[in-house]
């Protein structure tokens, strides 16, 4: 069965934490939209140095949640920054977890769901660096390759990719969680 994925980012997030979960999506026959608050390309963070540019398929103002089946927020320091005070990325991420569809975030991407206030409850993970933010924010937050709570798949660094990406297609297959709500 096809489906949609929507891979929200902008200029700053890692680069890996980007290509390695598209290709993997499509991999499996599946397509996968790189959204962004800006129209273009935005260019990845490549772990010291400015990586390659990529091609926003979609603007926020583009498209809504209820196109797609899922949403993956990769992590960078300078992506998850600049989203998490984006009130349009916000609502985006917001309306996943109202339709209770699949969401993943990697390394500094879970900082958007603090924003978006949908981590209060949840078990996940993260690069270790914002573990205390996710805790203060209520989040039951566990050193872990990767966790999955009723459809949010989270990790840690781009070595957990080859876990998170497999996890994440498995909740993809898995569709609607009813769990997954705000």
């Amino acid at each position: 069965m096809s489906k949609k994925i929507a891979i929200l980012a902008t200029h700053g997030f890692e680069e890996s934490e980007l290509s390695s979960p598209k290709e993997y999506l499509e991999q499996q026959g599946w397509t996968a939209h790189i959204v962004s608050p800006e129209s273009g390309s935005i260019k990845a963070w490549a772990e010291k140095d400015w990586g390659k540019e990529y091609p926003v398929d979609k603007t926020l103002d583009e498209v809504s949640a209820s196109e797609y089946d899922a949403l993956v927020l990769p992590g960078g320091v300078i992506n998850p920054d600049k989203l998490r005070t984006n009130d349009t990325a916000l609502s985006f991420v917001k309306d996943f977890f109202g339709q209770h569809k699949p969401v993943a975030a990697i390394c500094h991407g879970p900082q958007i769901l603090i924003n978006a206030e949908v981590v209060e409850g949840r078990k996940l993970t993260s690069v270790n660096s914002i573990s205390v933010d996710l805790k203060n924010a209520g989040a039951k937050w566990e050193d872990s390759e990767v966790v999955v709570d009723e459809g949010l798949v989270t990790s840690r660094t781009p070595k957990d990719l080859p876990a998170f990406n497999a996890k994440l297609v498995e909740e993809i297959s898995e569709g609607k969680h009813s769990g997954q709500n705000i």
